[in-house]
């Protein structure tokens, strides 16, 4: 057996390991152009074989069943965009409370401007069939993202309370959503938790209605009504900007 095969060899992959990652990567690849094409309901993991060349057999190796594959590509979608809104409100630093909600937000529609079919699977319509695993990977990848965001309004919470409502009790928001930030974050009041789900509504309200067409027949810049938008959000928090 040949070291080029990177068999018994630490740190260095086999052509078996190479190739079934490359098999991975083309099969998820295939599924989200069917579903740019048919919508998710056209997922098929036999039509993803016939495509490929694969046998129905060979192919579910890789996949045992659609809502496997599925279950894949949602996490990994999910964890490409908690990585790059992280990424780019992490580069702010925590002393601009403002400049970091910015540029959450506008790494929100970059990523999805680049990823349509990855941003209408994660946050479309549900997905004809499928049951994704309870607490599994999806709904932690999805918790991340609501986790982050809600830590930056929490951060700007100090200003943004002389501006909001603080009448909020934890008996208005739902109870999975109260035990899920009394976990991560325990110190955030409800208020502050019920602005943080104002704050993703208005984010990702004007991406989604950018992805699904609505925006460019109406505004000549998207960019600049989404920085408009952006801005205003900031501002109606306290903030100065």
């Amino acid at each position: 057996m040949s070291i080029d095969e990177g068999e018994n060899v630490p740190g260095v992959m086999s052509r078996r390991e190479r190739l079934r990652i490359e098999t991975t990567r083309e099969i998820k690849a295939i599924a989200l152009r069917q579903m740019a094409a048919g919508g998710p309901g056209a997922i098929s993991l036999r039509g993803i074989a016939r495509e490929m060349g694969m046998t129905a057999r060979a192919i579910y190796s890789y996949f045992p069943t659609r809502d496997d594959l599925i279950t894949a590509l949602i996490s990994g979608i999910a964890t490409s965009l908690a990585e790059a809104v992280e990424t780019a409100s992490n580069a702010v630093p925590d002393t601009d409370p403002g400049g970091r909600l910015l540029a959450w937000g506008q790494a929100l529609r970059e990523w999805a401007l680049a990823h349509p079919e990855s941003f209408r699977l994660f946050y479309g319509h549900p997905i004809p069939g499928y049951q994704p695993p309870e607490d599994g990977p999806v709904d932690q990848t999805a918790r991340r993202v609501c986790r982050e965001l809600t830590r930056l309004v929490a951060a700007a919470w100090p200003h943004a309370r002389h501006h909001q409502p603080e009448d909020t009790s934890w008996s208005d928001l739902h109870p999975d959503y109260v035990a899920k930030i009394q976990d991560d974050l325990p110190d955030v009041p409800p208020a502050a938790a019920a602005l943080a789900l104002r704050v993703w509504g208005r984010m990702h309200g004007l991406v989604a209605l950018e992805i699904d067409g609505h925006i460019h027949p109406v505004a000549g810049n998207p960019a600049a009504l989404h920085r408009a938008e952006m801005l205003d959000l900031v501002r109606s928090l306290g903030l100065d900007y």
